[in-house]
């Protein structure tokens, strides 16, 4: 099949089949990989196993790009926060994974905080997240934030609503010190559907690796959907704003979202090099929007 194929490249002249020939050969390539090789043995249909061998290319080829932002943000001492909120199972450890796998373990953090001890409820809200605010040369992920505030805490009762409200009065506030003091802030939501949402529960159940991660909040989020919803979308109406936008990932498809919420990133930040990267940095907008009032959200 090679062959026919590099006899149509050779003596057909028209560029539309030019251009099908050589993406049909791409994916034959793709596939007789190591790992496209081993898909097959398991078992999984061609064109299943093939989307996985291009997600692991295009994964690798973004990831070279991360390494490349990361050298710029320690070179020029900049400080980059990127935050990832979304229902519970929406993928947001997932993509945190695929963003710092590769990347200098030095010179990024990711944060997860537990809920508050009894000093640290005690204190100023936002005081045991400052605590890990980048340093100059640094990157951190939140796996959550202070937006724990918006729609955990009110949803679950785990905040009176003076606390829910004061917190909705100063998060604009704050966000701006932030990135006027030179903080690069990213927030992210990940978007899942409550169909999608049960089945990754009930995976997470019957997998003895990933039972970890339920908890008995994660066993009331689809009884609390529409409730979270309504928070959702007051925290999206009263903290989106022209500095510190929302940008929505529809994380229905772990794969796409992942590989799309790296592209904004890369995107977003003007680090060097980044226009001799050998795959496209602009992310598909029909999976990353910044958040408006018409937003076409899947919860």
């Amino acid at each position: 099949m090679n062959e026919d194929l590099e006899y149509i490249k050779k003596h057909v002249k028209d560029k539309e089949v030019r251009r099908r020939v050589e993406a049909i050969q791409k994916k034959i390539d793709s596939l007789s990989k190591k790992s496209g090789l081993r898909l097959l043995a398991k078992g999984k249909k061609v064109q299943k196993a093939l989307r996985t061998v291009m997600y692991e290319e295009d994964l690798v080829k973004l990831q070279v790009e991360l390494i490349k932002l990361q050298n710029w943000v320690f070179e020029n001492k900049k400080r980059v926060l990127v935050i990832f909120e979304g229902r519970d199972a929406a993928g947001k450890g997932g993509a945190i994974k695929r963003f710092t796998e590769r990347l200098n373990p030095r010179r990024y953090r990711v944060v997860a905080l537990p809920k508050p001890s009894d000093v640290e409820a005690g204190q100023f809200y936002f005081q045991r997240y400052f605590a890990h605010l980048p340093n100059p040369g640094e990157i951190v992920f939140f796996d959550r934030s202070w937006y724990n505030r918006a729609i955990v805490e009110p949803v679950f009762g785990f905040c009176s609503d003076e606390q829910y409200e004061k917190f909705m009065q100063e998060v604009p506030e704050i966000e701006h010190a932030l990135i006027d003091d030179g903080i690069i802030m990213i927030k992210f939501w990940f978007s899942i559907s409550k169909e999608e949402q049960q089945k990754r529960f009930k995976e997470r159940e019957l997998n003895p690796l990933k039972q970890w991660k339920l908890s008995p909040v994660d066993k009331e989020a689809q009884q609390m959907w529409d409730r979270i919803t309504y928070y959702k979308e007051e925290m999206f109406s009263r903290t989106h704003t022209t500095f510190s936008p929302w940008i929505i990932v529809k994380s229905n498809d772990k794969k796409s979202a992942r590989l799309e919420s790296i592209r904004y990133v890369l995107s977003h930040i003007p680090y060097e090099g980044k226009e001799k990267a050998e795959i496209n940095l602009h992310p598909d907008p029909d999976i990353v929007q910044r958040y408006h009032r018409k937003s076409k959200q899947i919860d």
